[in-house]
């Protein structure tokens, strides 16, 4: 009998694309993923409640109270080791993973960008950020990311794109929103599901 592909989530805030990663799992769009537990740096996360309401198990991680960024991923390793993960999902995490996290997890761990990369992405890019940057330089395109995460913030392995037409009336609100609609909550299921199919391919091999 073949394990499932164990997938744990890691947000911050709203969670919004979490919410669209627990749909897909219950409309059959992932097939080859169970979302196991998720994981918020910030106590508050509506997150938690997202998940809480799906009977997905949660935990919270703060690094403030750790004291340190090895003490916050070494506490983080420790679930994801416990509830036996195998892919990580950044879903709205707002907290860079160093390379000694990374590198632990090759081709294990997405993250979902808010454009295309590589326009308006790396440090310092994320949120309303990034959709202020895409118009205020006047671009007519932009959409959403998934890659593959490692030591480059947004540097990793292109897994999947999609793209979102740019109105004349658009605010960086309004952008947001149509870019999560439009492209982040349909592409996140998509990759995690491409992810975690070949990655049961390679682990019965």
């Amino acid at each position: 009998m073949k394990k499932t592909v164990n997938v744990a989530v890691l947000v911050s805030g709203g969670g919004t694309n979490l919410q669209a990663l627990i749909d897909a799992e219950r409309k059959g769009v992932i097939k080859h993923g169970k979302i196991k537990l998720v994981i918020s740096n910030k106590a508050g996360a509506y997150a938690l409640e997202r998940a809480a309401d799906a009977k997905i198990d949660t935990a919270v991680v703060s690094k403030k109270e750790l004291g340190s960024t090895e003490a916050f991923e070494d506490a983080i390793i420790a679930l994801l080791d416990e509830y036996s993960i195998d892919i990580i999902v950044l879903a709205g995490f707002m907290a860079i993973l160093s390379e000694r996290f990374t590198s632990k997890y090759p081709r294990r761990i997405i993250n979902i960008h808010p454009s295309l990369i590589p326009s308006f992405c790396g440090e310092g890019f994320y949120g309303l950020r990034v959709h202020e940057a895409a118009l205020a330089y006047g671009v007519k395109v932009t959409g959403a990311t998934v890659h593959f995460v490692n030591e480059i913030p947004d540097g990793g392995e292109i897994i999947m794109q999609k793209s979102v037409a740019i109105k004349s009336f658009d605010t960086p609100e309004s952008l947001q929103l149509r870019v999560m609609r439009l492209a982040e909550w349909k592409i996140l299921p998509a990759a995690l599901e491409k992810v975690c199919k070949e990655y049961s391919k390679e682990r019965i091999k």
